[in-house]
């Protein structure tokens, strides 16, 4: 009793403090209309995407890995359901650090070491926060070096702020909301053109503002639903029950890929829970409280 007593203190707080004049960067959203939507792709439009990756890095490891075999095609229906426009940016996360004090976004060396990746440390310097801020000239920055338990925490929080609860999209909402209705292969439609999305095919190898590539938007107007960075999902991989071992599916491919295979709406990704990088981001899905 005396730990829900002080959470619901520690909300309300916040919300007076929203409510005295400091600053509340409400995202923008759009709304899905309800019905069924193709999900998931056929066998030729799995192997147009390892023939994408195999013409861009001269080899054949997305096929030998079979990255794509995890798409079998379904229809399901979803009912109606908001999402934000944008992927969360810099400067919407920065309302929820500076008025709750939660770690901004950064990771250790000896952590970064730890995940085992590909990019060097000194690359995550141009994404981390310092003081408590943003880097400077990222405001409209997807935010990044994020994990999925820090994506919640941010929806947790502005549920407690705003009128609606907020909270990650599942697989499939993402998914209809990043394609539109019909099956096609990217948001655009079914060719792959990297002047539609932020990737290493034509981009500068690194994050861009949201909404620069109007061209490469769904057809219900979602930004970045291809390439930028990939995005967490509340749906999990696989059965893992101990927190360290936690996957969550990510959608959307990021700046540094290729091709682009990955960066299909279809393609599914799963990655640990507590894995901060530079190329996964979120937005949110809005529930209107009756």
């Amino acid at each position: 009793m005396t730990i829900r007593i002080l959470a619901f203190g520690f909300l309300l707080l916040i919300a007076l403090r929203v409510e005295a004049g400091d600053q509340l960067v409400s995202p923008e959203i759009i709304t899905i209309p309800a019905g069924p939507f193709i999900m998931g792709s056929k066998p030729n439009e799995r192997e147009a995407a390892y023939q994408l990756d195999e013409a861009a890095y001269g080899h054949k490891r997305t096929r030998e890995w079979k990255w794509y075999e995890g798409e079998t095609q379904k229809q399901p229906t979803l009912p109606a359901f908001q999402i934000t426009r944008t992927l969360i940016t810099n400067r919407q996360y920065q309302s929820f650090i500076t008025l709750t004090g939660y770690p901004a976004p950064d990771v250790s060396r000896k952590t970064w070491a730890e995940y085992g990746l590909i990019h060097p440390y000194q690359r995550t310097r141009r994404h981390a926060w310092k003081a408590d801020a943003y880097p400077k000239s990222r405001a409209a920055h997807p935010v990044v070096l994020i994990s999925h338990d820090d994506a919640r925490a941010y929806a947790d929080w502005l549920s407690a702020v705003t009128p609606w609860r907020w909270r990650l999209p599942t697989e499939e909402e993402w998914e209809k909301a990043a394609r539109g209705t019909d099956g096609r292969q990217f948001p655009w439609g079914n060719g792959y053109d990297p002047s539609r999305l932020n990737s290493h095919d034509k981009g500068p190898f690194d994050t861009l503002p949201v909404n620069t590539f109007a061209d490469g938007n769904s057809p219900f107007g979602l930004v970045d639903a291809a390439g930028q960075v990939f995005e967490w999902t509340s749906t999990p991989a696989g059965s893992a029950t101990s927190t360290k071992a936690r996957r969550y599916i990510v959608k959307g491919g990021s700046w540094d890929d290729s091709g682009c295979g990955i960066c299909r709406p279809a393609a599914r990704h799963s990655r640990p829970a507590n894995l901060k990088h530079i190329l996964i981001g979120f937005r949110l899905v809005r529930v209107n409280l009756p």
